[in-house]
């Protein structure tokens, strides 16, 4: 408990956080702050502070997802906001606090873990994509959107802000009817048929999820679209052809650092000499660093959160401009705690198609990245790239002008609202 307790007092200072021991004895951490969270973290074995000290991201969450630990006076959500809220990106204080035998692991295994060759990538992709198809449908939006919603000034509810995002998205790349588009990593195919609806274009979506590609394919049967929206099991390197805009939504994450230099050769080949590509990634607001032990092995195995220097490095040599650039700051940590509160409300629902572990496991990933985002230095980049500097309007008053429009449902085809498979398992 020497190691914990040591690392509490450095990492608890506003609000109060009262631990109990499975011996029954209390510590208590912090102090009462008005706006500050006051809660209590209870220990049930002897083994859980050993735990936690030696690895703190990977023992905590494992011991909350095996029940060794609970949260009291809130939840899981509450507990890493504090700690978070309490230790900002800027402070200089790393929660994990690694010694130099664990920092040159983490390096080593990180470097390794980012190779992400091709077999590598396909069974990294299917570790999060193709598991059971029902969990998303109980957490996502209509448009199965999972990535960074686009929260403007008014929108309060997941859905509108993932119609918004699109939107935002759509008046990047300039579409035009008839426009050929490939959406590198395109998920269950929500946005390559909004894309389509409200602005006529032709979209390719590829992906190496069997599940999402499946999926795709069936909702653009359903909506009456196949001929103009089409998808594909394939590597984004394999991808053929010529196309007047690319787009790709949360799928930079996943390319790695080695193929980062691939990634921008292969699009600047595709992509026509008056072309538009639009990239939306998570990012750092920091330097490159490591992908943290939990995330690496129960969520994105192979993934990597990208700085925006290595990312600038990578486009540069490949004759792509980098014609704009936004970093959404606030937007995914919303749109995280929208999936978070759904995900709690289904708690049963979740632990019938898995079990309680899991449910804990996806708990604290939403968790841990919604305040990522608050209080850590994760944001999201969109960066919109072009061959010729004249490819789009030398002023970027176009992308409000034309996000305006279908917004107000005043572009292109009538918007109804995507028609997913609801269809009871």
């Amino acid at each position: 408990m020497f190691l914990l307790d040591a690392a509490l007092k450095r990492l608890v200072h506003q609000g109060t956080l009262t631990v109990t021991e499975a011996s029954g004895r209390q510590r208590r951490y912090g102090t009462a702050t008005p706006g500050w969270d006051d809660l209590g973290l209870v220990l049930h074995d002897k083994g859980v502070p050993g735990k936690i000290a030696r690895n703190p991201s990977l023992g905590f969450a494992e011991a909350y997802m095996d029940q060794r630990v609970d949260i009291t006076g809130g939840s899981i959500m509450d507990f890493v906001g504090l700690i978070r809220r309490n230790n900002p990106w800027d402070s200089g204080r790393n929660l994990d606090n690694p010694g130099l035998w664990m920092k040159t692991r983490l390096a080593i295994v990180g470097r390794l873990n980012r190779i992400n060759a091709r077999a590598a990538s396909l069974r990294n992709v299917s570790h999060h994509y193709d598991i059971d198809d029902r969990l998303y449908d109980l957490f996502l939006d209509s448009n199965r959107q999972y990535s960074c919603a686009y929260w403007a000034d008014g929108i309060t509810t997941l859905e509108a802000a993932q119609v918004a995002k699109m939107n935002h998205i759509a008046a990047k790349l300039a579409l035009k009817p008839g426009d050929r588009v490939l959406d590198i990593g395109c998920g269950w195919g929500g946005l390559a048929i909004h894309l389509h609806k409200v602005t006529g274009a032709k979209i390719h979506g590829i992906s190496l999820s069997k599940e999402q590609i499946g999926y795709a394919k069936a909702w653009a049967a359903r909506e009456g679209v196949a001929d103009a929206v089409t998808f594909s099991l394939t590597d984004y390197r394999d991808q053929q052809g010529k196309f007047d805009r690319i787009v790709s939504v949360g799928m930079f994450e996943h390319v790695g650092t080695r193929n980062f230099p691939t990634f921008f050769r292969t699009c600047h080949n595709l992509l026509e000499m008056h072309g538009v590509m639009l990239l939306h990634t998570i990012g750092r607001a920091a330097p490159p660093a490591i992908t943290d032990d939990f995330t690496r092995k129960y969520i994105f195995p192979g993934g990597y959160i990208p700085s925006l220097s290595e990312t600038v490095a990578a486009i540069e040599p490949n004759k792509l401009m980098l014609a704009d650039c936004e970093i959404l700051r606030r937007h995914y940590a919303p749109t995280l705690r929208a999936w978070f509160d759904r995900c709690v409300a289904q708690h049963d629902r979740i632990v019938e198609l898995f079990d309680e572990k899991f449910y804990r496991m996806w708990l604290f990933y939403l968790a841990g990245a919604a305040t990522g985002f608050e209080h850590a230095s994760l944001v999201n980049f969109q960066l919109q790239l072009v061959r010729d500097r004249d490819a789009v309007p030398i002023t970027r008053d176009y992308i409000e002008a034309t996000e305006t429009r279908l917004n107000s449902g005043q572009y292109g085809a009538n918007v109804v609202p995507l028609r997913r498979d609801t269809t009871p398992a």
